[in-house]
């Protein structure tokens, strides 16, 4: 009871007169208090891939206590425009070069043999190497030059275009060059973010503007909510830049504003469909907004702390992106649960009931609350099993999708466009072993290293093996391995596990395998770790959530159910969509978890939208016409929030890389099946099928009265 009583003194402090003009007025100020606290932060880059324990990790730790080590090589790679085979002054123009490029260095990160055409591989060479590097068959050469590497991809990107600027103005005639490897794959991810998140708000402003715009046939309404979101967006930005660099966070920008814009938007949606609907009882708009407030907030406050809790389990992860990403959404959504709950009523109450113009409703006109709603929730209750089997055979029509697909995408894969690295890399695939790109470093104790390049050198696939280095304490020797397999590809990565137990059994040796492709291996490992670890905890969350508010045992268990039969539904169509439609073999590597996060997490909203407005219906009328009822009142705004949360993950598509088109494209599909097909047919279904005993061990109170 003083609960209730809190909520309403509240929910009327927000909508009076005076009392909507004073929180408004604080609240702005609080915003604008905090904007300015927080305007100049900035998040740590998002460079690491793998755990921190990983052996890829301890080994680029050992690596950095060799000369040079702030220095790694790039590939130019050369070859005709016509795709015929290099001239002798092709080689003689590709030999000017040298003076060009590598004239202010004198240093070199690698000490390889004199012999370099026949010992090293294109990315092992010495930075100062005369000779281009030819191919077998005449048609590709390869120079190699030394960067300095920043702490970020995106300090790096900087050496990257000024290298490619410097060969732009002396590419010979008929030649083509481009500049590959490592350090330009990570510069050209960091590049192609450039302008990225701006049109990615821009695009997720004007998706949700429109569908608001549908959704409240107002030229006024929309406006109102998609400013108290944008405000929260904008927030949430600097306050999780904030904490990014206070705990050393890496997590992805984009997806936190995707959230923010989603979720709020989404509060906002019930908020103000609830609100229309009081107004149709009351004269008082701001008595029709109180009440909306207090019985719909529970709701919204169940929904955001089942996604906060949800997102907070990825604390657990090893994966630093992953990791970052759950404190930073956390954040987010917090601000967007305090924007729309005690920003956006005092802001409606101020605009008054004329906000919904030309469609202003009003005591008296009401008409029947979603009459097409309510027509399919009593078809459905009252063919429950039908409508069970029939939602349950698409849903795993969908689900079938799962067969088939492999999790993992090569440095070429992972870009929606091409990019000049992935060029490259395609030119020198086709003419040197694939592997010559990225090689693969072998750390070791110095006394064991010649037994480690004889083991190293007998591993299936490798092309050459050999000493590239030793620590400037003269304890430690790096190994350089060249394989003869594509960067990232199955073979390669199995050939990472094969070298590792190699070098692991020369006794004393105390070798570490790193480098990109060991990186991508324990990348995956780690991917795989955190899915097990942190699906059931997410799932757990929700349950005891659901627990709460439901006060039943039997209702989370099938919600649950349901809700992870929806998400690997939505993960098998997204995968299939991605291999037929859009020829992408495999998904990325956190694309399985995150997809799955989100679409139980958010789906979870609907659920809590819902379920809440079916128990309390189901006290007055029982549980059949109570979930009509639910139906009926919230399948339009559920549909709304569904299509909206969709649209907005869509925007993700924009961003260059494939990762995030693809967990968009999920986690849309997600949304609409829960949307459309779960809160409307399955659920009901269920609860129709079982009756009362779906509150089991709880009992409703008044049923009938």
């Amino acid at each position: 009871m003083a609960r209730n009583t809190a909520r309403t003194h509240l929910a009327d402090l927000l909508t009076s007169r005076r009392g909507a003009w004073v929180s408004l007025s604080i609240g702005l100020l609080v915003m604008i208090a905090l904007f300015g606290a927080f305007g100049g932060a900035e998040a740590p880059a998002r460079n690491a891939q793998a755990p921190a324990t990983s052996e890829s990790v301890k080994a680029a730790e050992l690596l950095d206590k060799f000369a040079g080590s702030d220095q790694q090589s790039v590939l130019i790679v050369a070859s005709r425009s016509d795709g015929g085979e290099l001239t002798a002054a092709d080689t003689e123009a590709l030999r000017a070069l040298a003076p060009i490029l590598f004239e202010a260095d004198d240093t070199n990160g690698a000490e390889a043999p004199n012999d370099t055409a026949d010992t090293t591989s294109a990315a092992e060479q010495p930075a100062r190497a005369p000779e281009p590097m030819l191919s077998d068959d005449g048609e590709a050469a390869v120079l190699v030059t030394p960067i300095d590497v920043g702490e970020s991809n995106t300090e790096t990107a900087g050496a990257i275009k000024a290298l490619r600027s410097q060969l732009a103005d002396h590419t010979p005639t008929g030649l083509q060059l481009q500049v590959t490897g490592g350090p330009a794959f990570g510069a050209d991810i960091a590049a192609s973010f450039e302008g990225a998140d701006f049109t990615l708000l821009l695009v997720t402003i004007l998706i949700v503007a429109v569908l608001l715009i549908v959704t409240y046939r107002s030229p006024v309404l929309w406006l109102i909510p998609l400013t108290v979101v944008a405000l929260a967006d904008g927030l949430a930005g600097r306050m999780t830049a904030a904490a990014g660099s206070l705990w050393g966070l890496q997590f992805d920008a984009g997806i936190i504003s995707v959230l923010v814009f989603g979720a709020g938007t989404n509060y906002a949606l019930l908020l103000i469909s609830r609100y229309r609907e009081e107004l149709s009882r009351h004269e008082d708009h701001r008595l029709a907004l109180s009440q909306a407030v207090r019985k719909t907030a529970p709701a919204i406050l169940a929904s955001n702390i089942t996604v906060v809790l949800a997102l907070l389990t990825l604390v657990l992860a090893v994966i630093p992106g992953t990791h970052g990403l759950g404190i930073s959404s956390a954040i987010g959504l917090l601000i967007a649960l305090a924007a729309v709950l005690l920003v956006l009523p005092p802001a409606l109450a101020v605009c008054g009931r004329g906000v919904f113009w030309p469609f202003v409703p009003r005591p008296g006109d009401a008409k029947p609350q979603g009459r097409a709603w309510r027509a399919i929730a009593t078809r459905v209750v009252g063919r429950p099993v039908r409508s069970l089997v029939l939602g349950l055979v698409l849903i795993a029509t969908m689900a079938a999708g799962l067969f088939g697909t492999s999790v993992g995408l090569d440095q070429i894969e992972k870009f929606r466009v091409q990019s000049e690295s992935a060029a490259g890399l395609e030119v020198l695939s086709a003419h040197f072993a694939p592997g010559e790109a990225q090689p693969i470093l072998v750390v070791a104790d110095s006394d064991a290293a010649e037994a480690v390049v004889t083991a190293a050198g007998d591993v299936e696939g490798v092309v050459r093996a050999h000493p590239a280095g030793t620590s400037e304490d003269g304890t430690l020797v790096k190994i350089m391995v060249t394989s003869e397999y594509l960067p990232s590809s199955q073979q390669s990565i199995e050939q990472i596990d094969e070298l590792r137990e190699a070098v692991h059994a020369v006794a004393g040796s105390n070798a570490l395998v790193g480098g990109a492709v060991a990186t991508d291996v324990d990348a995956r490992d780690g991917n795989q770790r955190d899915l097990w670890v942190i699906a059931p905890l997410v799932l757990a969350v929700s349950f005891v959530v659901l627990v709460l508010l439901l006060r039943s045992f039997v209702a989370p268990v099938l919600l649950l159910a349901i809700n992870c039969a929806s998400a690997l539904a939505a993960i098998g169509a997204g995968a299939w969509l991605s291999r037929v439609v859009l020829g992408q073999d495999a998904l990325d590597l956190q694309v399985p978890l995150l997809s799955f996060l989100f679409l139980v997490a958010l789906g979870i909203d609907y659920t809590i939208f819902l379920a809440h407005r079916a128990r309390a219906e189901a006290i007055t009328r029982g549980t059949g016409p109570g979930m009509i009822e639910a139906v009926a009142h919230t399948g339009g705004v559920i549909t709304s929030a569904g299509i909206v949360l969709a649209g907005v993950f869509a925007a993700l598509g924009v961003l260059p890389l494939v990762t995030l088109g693809q967990l968009g494209l999920i986690v849309g599909i997600g949304v609409l099946v829960d949307t459309l097909l779960v809160r409307v047919v399955i659920v009901p279904a269920v609860f129709g099928l079982l009756g009362d005993r779906i509150w089991w061990p709880g009992k409703l109170s008044g049923v009938g009265k």
